[in-house]
């Protein structure tokens, strides 16, 4: 496996890309399949029209600005055009200049916008403030080394520790959210993956996928939550836990198979950016 102990953010955006493509894939794949076996549960909407070419162009119309706005942000950072902070900026014009296209931009939208963005901005820098506070203070007294000669220490195998963070991740994304975990514990674990030889863009994206199936398992799943709180009323929570069953089951085999295959995370970066 590929040993790099740095890493760049445009790094891990490729090696993201194709586990989020297979993912994707997956729950494709799965969806198609069911409603093949069970049509009943798919029906054809009242108002749907034949697929042919002035439809898929509509489609096309539709969608080109957003994928456009999508391309020029991630490919500003995936070619080294733009570092992810400058890329934000080129995101913030495109939507700026889309919503200008569209005469939605005024005053009114703007303040709105500036508003909105002022106080999640305050809010994601109260948890990285608390969050590193919390990292300083555990270092200070020790408690990474305590860690790390924990995990060192178990009777595993450098594949049996990787799996023992990622269960204790999973664990832990019952309750806490996604920001926290990754500030505290991400850094925490690292140096022992380095340690043990893996590559740190193959453990992020192990890491990223394992909390995102810890978010959608019951009894806490902070996604189903989100769910229900956008769902029609007549479904109930239950339903969405029974539902999301199949979900998890298909993160599962994407996780998998992104450990035993690194090259699924590796790959891309590595025909990118070299070695």
């Amino acid at each position: 496996m590929l040993f790099r102990s740095a890493i760049s953010v445009g790094d891990l955006f490729l090696g993201a890309l194709i586990p989020g493509v297979m993912l994707g894939g997956l729950y494709i794949l799965y969806i198609l399949i069911y409603a093949q076996l069970r049509p009943e549960i798919a029906p054809l909407s009242e108002d749907a029209v034949p697929i042919d070419l002035k439809l898929l162009g509509g489609i096309a119309k539709a969608i080109a600005p957003a994928l456009g706005l999508m391309l020029a942000v991630l490919g500003s950072i995936f070619f080294g055009i733009a570092t992810p902070t400058e890329a934000s900026g080129v995101g913030a014009l495109g939507a700026g200049l889309l919503a200008l296209g569209k005469g939605r931009l005024d005053r009114g939208v703007l303040r709105d916008v500036l508003r909105d963005t002022t106080r999640t901005t305050g809010f994601i820098f109260a948890i990285l403030l608390t969050a590193t506070a919390y990292s300083l203070v555990l270092r200070g007294l020790g408690g990474d080394k305590l860690i790390a000669s924990a995990l060192l220490g178990l009777p595993f195998g450098p594949e049996g520790i990787v799996l023992t963070i990622l269960f204790f991740t999973f664990l832990l994304g019952f309750f806490l959210d996604w920001i926290e975990i990754t500030l505290i514990v991400l850094p925490l674990v690292s140096p022992v993956v380095t340690n043990l030889g893996f590559d740190l863009v193959w453990f992020t994206v192990l890491f990223a996928v394992c909390l995102q199936t810890s978010f959608l398992t019951p009894p806490v799943g902070f996604a189903l939550f989100y769910l229900k709180g956008v769902a029609p009323e007549e479904i109930t929570l239950t339903t969405i836990y029974r539902g999301v069953v199949p979900f998890i089951c298909l993160q599962a085999v994407g996780l998998l198979l992104i450990f035993r295959w690194p090259e699924i995370a590796l790959w891309l970066p590595r025909i990118a950016y070299g070695p």
